[in-house]
C-alpha cells in the first residue's frame, strides 16, 4: 500500500496542475512542494533523484520500496490506483 504520494513542483506549471487534477480524479492523496521555496527539496530532486523539470512525483510504499518520475504520467498514476487506501 502506498504511505505518501509527494509531488514536488513550481508556481506557474500547468503540467504540475495537470498532474494534481488526474491524482485527485483517482482519488490518490498528495503533498505538494515547492521547489522554489526550499533548497534541500531541490537539491534532493536535482542531486538525489535526477530530476530537471517540474512535477516530480514521488511515491513510498509501505515495505520501503519507492517509486518516482518527472512529468505528466497518467499511466504511472493509474497504476497506483491498486495501491491507495486512505492516506
Amino acid at each position: 500500500m502506498i504511505t505518501r504520494v509527494t509531488v514536488f513542483s513550481k508556481p506557474n506549471c500547468s503540467t504540475c496542475e495537470s498532474t494534481y487534477r488526474i491524482l485527485k480524479v483517482a482519488k490518490i492523496n498528495y503533498e505538494v512542494i515547492d521547489v522554489t521555496k526550499s533548497e534541500a527539496a531541490m537539491a534532493y530532486v536535482t542531486e538525489d533523484l535526477g530530476y530537471s523539470a517540474a512535477p516530480i512525483v514521488v511515491v513510498d510504499f509501505e515495505d520501503g520500496e519507492q517509486d518516482h518520475w518527472s512529468g505528466l504520467r497518467v499511466d504511472k498514476i493509474q497504476q497506483l490506483k491498486p495501491h491507495v487506501r486512505s492516506l
